[in-house]
């Protein structure tokens, strides 16, 4: 196995009945795609109960601040989250100078398709919720992301939510409502006090709204979230708040916000209003990505729109897979609220050619695996695989792109969740990331076969293989390394290329 330089600048068994529903609760949930609105992550599921396929073994443990609930199969990631929690709580105190007076419980899932099955949280779970804290009950319920960063990210993100509601519910003798404050303030704090001050994700909008010049006002921040995404502009403009006057104004930010309303606060903790504030704020973007969109091509100089209608609402078009002739893209949208499905459109004329699967229309599985998850052409481009959620884990599914019918059925042992598949250039096995106890790792399914080959088996995060041209070999991304991510003091590596012999390892 060859990895390249970084970049420089659980124990389960079938339910035998299903899970009670706790009643509905306040809940913060982190977005970990946020590319997508909440809504749109929603949609398949309308008109859909929440069922609960497999029973969990729950274990539980503590640690000084917590106590861990966690079933077998995650033991070793669940020990390792304990140990960020405690740090993100020693980091967490000093940033809202108080403790907790007794242990929260922090509940981990596997994976994903598990954790859409708890029947901790009341409401159906879209693919795009990384977690979730309830403020009454005071605890967090979250899968671990087969990354340990992105599950350190999450993680933290969701304790400062814990510290949010816990001064909340102790301060509201004394005035403070947590209802006062927009949420973009309370995400944004969020993001900003678990990913810092540079996120490629808040970079990414903001230079697309600095571009357009739409950067937002703080009123639009908070009438219009929206339009104006609360978690990723919300981070930036923390990030200018405590870039300019220092970490404990935020957390003063957030205080006064519950005792005085928003715009009161400014003035009382920055001594600026919320206007002026803005606009130096806006200022801020145009200056640091002007300079780098000086000179750069247009993507409307250099190709068109195919798929997307201008002024379009409720419309969704995500995970782009382009046949092997380049004359056709496969691609999953919402077209509707109450569904999303997977088309193969003509790549010149954008005309939609098939309407191939949706979970409405297929009792064979729940819903369309969209996130972090396109689908893979088979060479000969008669064939498509992708993944759904089948009855609380992830199938591979492979349609005949000319009938549209489904032509098998792939059911890996054991494997909880499966991202980004990609089909040999001989057409016989098809790789795939899959998270197993909440730790991700490569694998190679034979198609021949039906076996399926577990090509690495470690802690380090594993992800988006692609083949090589010979059929041979996989590039991957991955934290592994000489200089990789330290498991003995959690300290997490930036993701960087890797080269794997499919059979020599």
């Amino acid at each position: 196995m060859r990895i390249s330089s970084p970049p420089r600048s659980s124990s389960r068994r079938p339910a035998g009945r299903l899970g009670a529903v706790l009643a509905p609760v306040l809940l913060a949930a982190a977005l970990l795609a946020p590319l997508f609105a909440p809504a749109a992550a929603q949609a398949q599921y309308f008109g859909r109960n929440k069922v609960q396929y497999d029973e969990f073994d729950f274990q539980e443990f503590s640690t000084e601040h917590f106590r861990i609930l966690y079933y077998p199969v995650e033991e070793q990631a669940t020990s390792d989250a304990a140990r960020m929690a405690e740090r993100w709580y020693d980091r967490h105190t000093q940033t809202f100078l108080r403790q907790f007076s007794e242990k929260k419980p922090l509940i981990f899932y596997a994976n994903d398709a598990d954790f859409q099955q708890t029947n901790v949280v009341s409401g159906q779970i879209g693919q795009g919720t990384g977690g979730v804290t309830e403020s009454l009950k005071e605890r967090v319920t979250m899968p671990l992301t087969g990354s340990y960063a992105e599950t350190n990210h999450v993680l933290g993100h969701e304790l400062v939510h814990s510290f949010q509601y816990d001064f909340g519910l102790r301060e509201r003798e004394n005035g403070f409502q947590l209802n006062r404050l927009p949420l973009w303030l309370i995400e944004g704090m969020a993001e900003y006090l678990s990913v810092g001050r540079d996120d490629p994700h808040t970079a990414m909008w903001l230079r697309d709204y600095a571009m357009r010049d739409d950067l937002p006002t703080t009123e639009q921040l908070t009438t219009d979230p929206q339009t104006y995404f609360p978690y990723r502009f919300g981070q930036a403009y923390m990030a200018y708040v405590g870039g300019k006057y220092g970490d404990p104004a935020v957390t003063n930010l957030f205080k006064l916000a519950g005792r005085v309303g928003p715009d009161s606060a400014f003035v009382y903790a920055l001594g600026v209003t919320p206007d002026s504030l803005s606009e130096e704020w806006k200022r801020s973007v145009r200056d640091q990505y002007a300079p780098q969109m000086e000179g750069r091509t247009a993507p409307s100089d250099v190709g068109r729109v195919v798929l997307g209608e201008p002024g379009a609402k409720n419309q969704l078009n995500i995970s782009p897979s382009l046949s092997p002739d380049g004359r056709y893209v496969a691609f999953i949208s919402r077209r509707n609220i109450f569904n999303t499905n997977l088309f193969i459109a003509d790549t010149q004329t954008g005309e939609i050619i098939e309407q191939l699967e949706g979970a409405r229309s297929n009792p064979h599985f729940d819903a369309l695996r969209f996130i972090n998850s396109a689908g893979t052409w088979s060479p000969n481009g008669e064939k498509f695989a992708f993944v759904t959620f089948v009855q609380g884990d992830n199938d591979l599914e492979i349609i005949d792109v000319e009938s549209g019918e489904v032509t098998r059925r792939i059911s890996p042992k054991g494997i909880g969740a499966i991202t980004n598949p990609t089909w040999s250039p001989d057409g016989n096995k098809i790789a795939f990331a899959g998270i197993k106890g909440g730790l991700s790792d490569l694998y190679s399914l034979d198609l021949r076969t039906n076996t399926v080959r577990q090509l690495t088996n470690d802690r380090y995060a594993d992800l988006q293989p692609a083949w090589a041209p010979g059929g041979e070999r996989l590039a991957f991304i991955t934290d592994r390394g000489p200089d990789g991510t330290n498991f003995d003091n959690l300290t997490f590596a930036p993701t960087r290329l890797g080269i794997i012999d499919t059979e020599s390892g």
